[in-house]
């Protein structure tokens, strides 16, 4: 069972996931016996919309930090999502070919993008922002989108 940690703003709900790292652009990933799954954190979802498309790079890809592994397609925009960590795209989620909204439904389960052979998950680690880290720069950001006029 994921814990969470949770704020509402506005009339919105966010959560981040306690079991896993984020890049500041709202990249998740989390450590399974040695490899590195990643997807998009629920208030990046929130913020761009309906998932209509989604395509990850292909197994095999090599990635470093800030390359594209994916890009996804919404109503309101289109976003080209930066690898949080360097290695072999060893798995893509098949849903994504025909049930991109699996984003939108559950981001941090059914949801997730590839499955990565890091090739340093100790050291890309320690450049990313921790739950609390990121809860704060996202309750921020969302707190600021809120306020707009």
């Amino acid at each position: 069972m994921i814990e969470f940690l949770e704020t509402r703003v506005d009339k919105f709900i966010f959560k981040v996931a306690k079991d896993r790292y984020y890049s500041q652009e709202g990249v998740w990933a989390k450590g399974e016996d040695g490899r590195v799954r990643i997807g998009l954190s629920d208030f990046l979802q929130q913020r761009s919309g309906d998932v209509t498309f989604a395509w990850t790079k292909p197994q095999g890809t090599m990635l470093s930090v800030g390359d594209e592994a994916a890009v996804i397609e919404t109503i309101k925009v289109n976003i080209s999502l930066a690898s949080p960590v360097s290695g072999k795209i060893v798995e893509v989620n098949p849903a994504m070919e025909t049930a991109p909204e699996a984003i939108n439904k559950d981001p941090f389960g059914e949801g997730w993008l590839a499955m990565i052979e890091p090739s340093d998950w100790e050291i890309d680690r320690t450049r990313l922002l921790d739950p609390q880290a990121y809860f704060n720069l996202m309750k921020g950001q969302a707190e600021e989108e809120a306020n707009k006029p």
